[in-house]
């Protein structure tokens, strides 16, 4: 178990390091700016808790190996097939995020800021869903959480999953909504939410 922590850890921090620190640096090289909104919405809210709760999910994924480490059990032990596919799934992740980064281009933000206004990206794998990035993430959280599937991973991938949902539904659908207008909701009847043709938006 021991050596797959530390491919855990070792995978998160070329994740971690790839999507938010060498992304950063690409969009204030493309546009003078890193992309960093922070959090939304005043405390308490559901656009707050998104936020929190991202920061609690990222670092549950740092602890999770760590716990392990030092000696946390797992839910399932002595499981390498299971250890194997989530180090698979999670490699998978780590790929699809850095596509999904690239295809959105200079749109490319990490929170939202309501006054701002960015080209609507329907291109690449947003062709087939608007969510592509939290698509990827939402694998690189499992396959980290089947790599050391301890109680600190399992709170950690239920914590992105809550925020992944409420800064989707609650902050970025409606700000899309009100900046791109008829573009956006032609666009969300087509491409799914974050799989293909699931999660259609209607018109109304």
């Amino acid at each position: 178990m021991t050596g797959w922590a530390w491919a855990a850890l070792g995978l998160y921090l070329v994740w971690l390091v790839a999507a938010f620190g060498v992304r950063s640096l690409v969009q204030r090289r493309l546009t003078g700016d890193t992309g960093f909104r922070g959090l939304s919405g005043s405390a308490g809210s559901a656009a707050w808790w998104a936020g929190v709760l991202f920061v609690v999910a990222l670092l549950g994924a740092v602890a999770a190996p760590l716990a392990a480490l030092a000696g946390l059990p797992g839910v399932v032990e002595d499981a390498s097939v299971v250890y194997g596919v989530g180090t698979a799934i999670t490699i998978v992740g780590i790929l699809g995020t850095l596509v999904a980064q690239r295809a959105m281009g200079t749109s490319w933000r990490v929170g939202v800021d309501a006054d701002e206004r960015t080209e609507l990206v329907t291109n690449g794998a947003f062709a087939y869903v608007r969510n592509p990035i939290f698509t990827a993430m939402a694998f690189t959280g499992l396959g980290l959480t089947l790599m050391v599937p301890n109680a600190v991973a399992l709170i950690a991938l239920a914590a992105l999953a809550v925020a992944v949902e409420l800064q989707v539904r609650v902050v970025e659908e409606p700000y899309l909504r009100r900046t791109h207008g008829d573009a956006y909701v032609s666009y969300a009847r087509r491409s799914g939410r974050f799989v293909p043709k699931v999660g259609l938006i209607n018109p109304k």
